[in-house]
């Protein structure tokens, strides 16, 4: 018995994708990368916001602190100023 050559199998699976399917995997994930970029970038604004937002809170009640000290009542009309007291209050005049 002589010996039998083997032949070489050929994988005739693709090893890569097309140009044109490649180019539209690229495309979508910069476009999902500059989005998720853009969100970070909202929500720091966002923290920055909310940071500053709690600042102005904090110095409102001051100014409401010194109403109520003063007045008796932080409860004015922001429009024109007026003091809004309750009925049953005396005033200090």
């Amino acid at each position: 018995m002589g010996k039998k050559k083997k032949e070489k199998v050929v994988d005739l699976k693709p090893e890569k994708i097309s140009d044109e399917q490649l180019k539209k995997i690229q495309q979508f994930i910069n476009i999902l990368n500059t989005g998720q970029m853009e969100l970070g970038m909202l929500e720091t604004k966002k923290h920055r916001m909310l940071h500053e937002i709690a600042a102005l809170q904090d110095q409102l009640n001051g100014v409401q602190k010194e109403l109520e000290e003063q007045y008796g009542t932080f409860d004015v009309n922001v429009q024109d100023g007026t003091i809004n007291y309750k009925e049953d209050e005396p005033s200090d005049s």
